[in-house]
């Protein structure tokens, strides 16, 4: 039965400020403050309840209400295929025109024209497409257009409507039709305020500098936010064709090595020792012995080929634990490795980057000019410079040019960062190109397992390769005699213990052999002359970070 009590624990602020108050007690302004808190978020409440009962009841009397709305969650388990046709947005076209169309993907952009007219600018991988939804009897209602300005930006939508073609020029959107929405559903809705905003993302620096120069103030976006966010950012048109290009510089590399006659393999990336020698690399128990993360897959693809594969090449990740904080160094990276016979000269070896990076620069600038654009619309730089039978110059012929150009650099030593640049300016003025291989490098500042020069030992059959002014490949012929590579890695302070199955696959008869590695990421770097190899990373992992 129920009590006619007065209750003892009134939910409402007022009537328990009254209580207290009767009792004799005065309110703290503490306790004053939380109350008044209390009630104003009951208030919010009720009035959202209010309005959601609202929408409600006009969605009912909306005889057009099946036309739209969010999608039941039940509909996306894979509940049914209806055999529906879909179209891509980069296939609308003006031969669709007056055609009906089914089409998926974000809201880039929505804008209300009053409460009778709305446009949502729908991307789909990078094309966009204007959609207009217009009241109309018996196809469009004005709730409807309600529910398309209430999406958030972001948003997963199904569209069903008919292309018409306008007599004017769209420039907000890649595809030159519009769709006049009949049918709207939210398949997936993003959260209303987005860490970071695509168009923010998107937009270049000399975009940012006009605006300020004009007293207007944009958003930046700095390199930390985007790869905080990177699901985000990598949604921008430039990102979406930096990973394009990539995707096809690694089909380039294999199908040019598919046809050459190279095998793929996988090698591991467990291993015993140290694959380069040195102390910079993962290391992480392996069931109770010592182990670490393959700096390359270099011993193994060298055991390839010992194992009678002839021509082997490998993509896959490398872990290099150095602490280099530079904008060309990641910690785990994508390696395109290739490994192969020797007939009589190193030059065998050259001559296969020659004629796959021209092949693979041929292929980017003919079949991907849309991606190639996208970039450079955000990220500007000029086409790379590059011959048809790539220059070959040797160190000593490098070193003298520096010398020449007033850079002194020990004969014996290696090039840093800012020799390379300069040289790469030198060769570009003299040769006009932007790609070239340096080779002889002196043996000193090579891995123990390359060749040394017939007559001279100081130097070696050892060559890089460089775009831009950068070092994107290293390459060499290698050391095939077992006694010779143990001298060789004891010289280089490695414990030969680690690698005896690898100088041991040396001892039943190994051919005499080559090869290089160039990391993926800085080929799409360099071939875009992106200031950062982060930006040619879809996750990097630097000494820094680890996630997302």
């Amino acid at each position: 039965m129920a009590s006619e009590e007065p209750s003892q624990n009134p939910t409402n602020p007022e009537d328990q400020s009254q209580n207290e108050e009767g009792s004799g007690k005065k309110l703290s302004k503490k306790e004053a403050a939380k109350l008044e808190r209390l009630r104003k978020r009951q208030e919010a409440a009720a009035a959202a309840a209010a309005t959601n009962i609202s929408s409600m009841a006009i969605d009912a009397a909306d005889p057009l209400a099946e036309n739209y709305g969010e999608t039941p969650l039940d509909d996306l388990k894979s509940k049914e295929i209806s055999g529906r046709k879909w179209t891509e947005v980069k296939e609308l076209n003006g031969g669709l025109k007056d055609q009906d169309v089914l089409i998926r993907g974000r809201c880039q952009a929505i804008r209300a024209v009053g409460k009778k007219m709305a446009f949502v600018v729908v991307r789909e991988r990078g094309f966009t497409v204007q959609c207009i939804l217009t009241v109309t009897p018996d196809v469009v209602s004005a709730h409807m257009v309600k529910f398309a300005t209430s999406l958030s930006r972001e948003s997963i939508v199904d569209i069903e409507g008919v292309i018409s073609v306008p007599a004017t020029t769209i420039t907000g959107a890649t595809q030159q039709v519009e769709v006049q929405v009949r049918k709207l559903y939210c398949v997936n809705k993003a959260i209303p305020t987005l860490p970071i905003n695509i168009e923010d993302a998107a937009r270049s620096e000399e975009e940012i500098e006009k605006a300020l120069k004009a007293g207007e103030q944009l958003v930046r976006v700095n390199q930390d936010t985007r790869l905080n966010f990177r699901v985000l950012d990598i949604r921008t048109p430039a990102n979406q064709g930096i990973f394009r290009i990539q995707c096809q510089v690694e089909n380039m590399f294999r199908q040019f090595l598919l046809s050459e006659g190279f095998v793929g393999i996988h090698t591991p990336k467990l291993i015993a020792g140290s694959s380069e020698g040195g102390s910079a690399v993962f290391k992480l128990d392996y069931k109770g012995q010592p182990a670490c993360l393959a700096q390359s897959p270099q011993l193994h693809k060298q055991m390839a080929i010992c194992g009678d594969f002839g021509r082997v090449f490998e993509i896959g990740p490398v872990f290099r634990a150095e602490d280099s904080f530079t904008h060309r160094h990641l910690c785990e990276f994508t390696g395109l490795d290739v490994e192969m016979e020797i007939k009589e000269h190193y030059s065998e070896v050259m001559d296969i980057v020659d004629r796959l990076f021209v092949t693979m620069f041929d292929s980017l600038n003919d079949t991907c000019q849309k991606e190639l654009e996208a970039i450079n619309a955000q990220y500007r730089f000029k086409p790379l410079k590059y011959l048809r039978k790539t220059l070959r110059l040797t160190f000593e012929e490098g070193i003298q040019m520096l010398k020449e150009a007033g850079v002194e650099i020990d004969p014996l030593g290696d090039l840093n960062t800012e020799s390379e640049r300069k040289l790469g300016q030198l060769v570009l003025e003299k040769y006009d190109t932007e790609f070239y291989i340096l080779h002889r490098y002196p043996l000193a500042v090579r891995p123990f397992y390359t060749m040394p020069c017939y007559e001279n030992p100081l130097y070696s059959n050892s060559f890089d390769v460089f775009i831009r002014g950068e070092e994107i490949i290293s390459g060499a012929q290698r050391v095939h005699v077992p006694e010779y590579l143990t001298e060789r890695a004891q010289a280089c302070g490695i414990d030969v213990k680690t690698i005896a199955t690898y100088i041991d696959s040396f001892r039943y008869g190994a051919p005499p052999h080559g090869g290089f590695g160039v990391g993926l990421e800085r080929v799409v770097m360099l071939f875009c002359a992106l200031n950062n190899i982060r930006k040619s990373s879809l996750f990097p992992r630097d000494p820094q970070r680890i996630a997302p």
